[in-house]
């Protein structure tokens, strides 16, 4: 059984609960947009889904199907049932407003920090233990010379990466509102998340 899909709006965020057992489909709705994708256990919020943990158990910096997302416990929280696109990052912090007042001198500007706090406050969770996103869809190579990058997504209308919830989950995704410099194609749109009882599959 399906709930609605869910609609994030461009360049704004939305937190909701998950089911152990559960599947999440975050689809790029438009093409070329990033979204950052945070979770804590909702039995215990002090646990939260931890990039730094993962990219030591996959001993890699990139994540693909069957590999499983960890936990600030060293608990694998997610795991990775389908990727229709296969380029994400895990290194790259979520904007704030200081990344937009310090480097781009604009005040006010939408970011993913708010964003993401905005529906995880209302559970408990706070700016200094809002967990460190995963960022869907985020074109982020690593160049020969160790460098990090941050391009425009190569993904497509209705590219989209599934998990199962491997425990009871609060989790909260951003379109992030980064339209300076390269990143969502200059252009920000909407992201869309179905939560079902079963997997999704692209293309049905």
């Amino acid at each position: 059984m399906c709930q609605p899909m869910l609609r994030v709006p461009a360049g704004h965020g939305k937190t909701f609960r998950v089911r152990k057992g559960q599947f999440i489909t975050v689809i790029d709705s438009e093409g070329q947009q990033a979204a950052d994708f945070v979770a804590v256990n909702a039995d215990n919020l002090d646990e939260k889904l931890s990039p730094v943990h993962t990219r030591q158990h996959l001993r890699s910096l990139f994540f693909k199907p069957g590999d499983a997302l960890w936990s600030s416990e060293n608990r694998p929280m997610l795991r990775i049932i389908e990727d229709s696109i296969g380029i994400h990052d895990a290194n790259v912090p979520a904007c704030d407003r200081t990344r937009f007042s310090v480097d781009f001198g604009v005040e006010g500007h939408r970011n993913c920090v708010d964003n993401l706090l905005e529906g995880m406050r209302e559970y408990g969770v706070t700016y200094f233990s809002l967990p460190e996103p995963f960022n869907l869809f985020q074109n982020g190579p690593v160049t020969a010379d160790g460098r990090m990058e941050v391009t425009d997504p190569n993904s497509k209308a209705g590219d989209r990466i599934t998990f199962e919830a491997l425990c009871d989950l609060i989790c909260a995704v951003s379109s992030c509102p980064q339209d300076i410099i390269p990143g969502n194609g200059l252009q920000v749109t909407p992201v869309d998340i179905r939560i079902s009882d079963a997997p999704e599959h692209s293309g049905v």
